[in-house]
């Protein structure tokens, strides 16, 4: 079974979002795991907007990166450049993808507006993964 790290700057957003839809569309086929240079916690509106997409990602942690230095993976994804930048080593040969998202915990505005940018990042995240899986698990 194939190991998948989805590596963003604090694993509270886009990175989650690409962990909650690479386990759905992989379907059991995948391991993933999502982790941050850094640790934000779970972002509460990126839980909103996937579930609101019936993608449940409540239960899902912020993790360190440093956390799976012992894990071999065969992709490792930076979903921002930060993260591509600053990625540390990370031993093995997975093969690594970048694809930097716009971070929706940026947004500034109503909460309507702020979920709108969240909904936008969600929409972007879902069609990467979905073209991810289908091409490589």
């Amino acid at each position: 079974m194939k190991n998948v790290l989805v590596l963003c700057t604090g694993n509270s957003c886009r990175s989650q979002m690409a962990h909650g839809y690479l386990d759905f569309f992989a379907q059991g086929k995948a391991n993933i795991y999502s982790a941050g240079i850094e640790t934000h916690g779970l972002n509460p509106r990126a839980v909103l907007v996937m579930k609101e997409d019936g993608v449940d990602i409540s239960s899902n942690t912020s993790n360190n990166v440093l956390e799976y230095m012992d894990v071999k993976f065969d992709y490792i994804i930076t979903v921002c450049d930060h993260a591509n930048e600053n990625c540390p080593y990370i031993p093995g040969d997975a093969v690594r993808l970048h694809h930097n998202f716009p971070d929706p915990a940026k947004a500034t505005g109503t909460e309507e507006e702020i979920l709108e940018k969240f909904r936008m990042t969600q929409r972007m995240v879902k069609d990467y993964c979905q073209e991810f899986v289908s091409k490589n698990i």
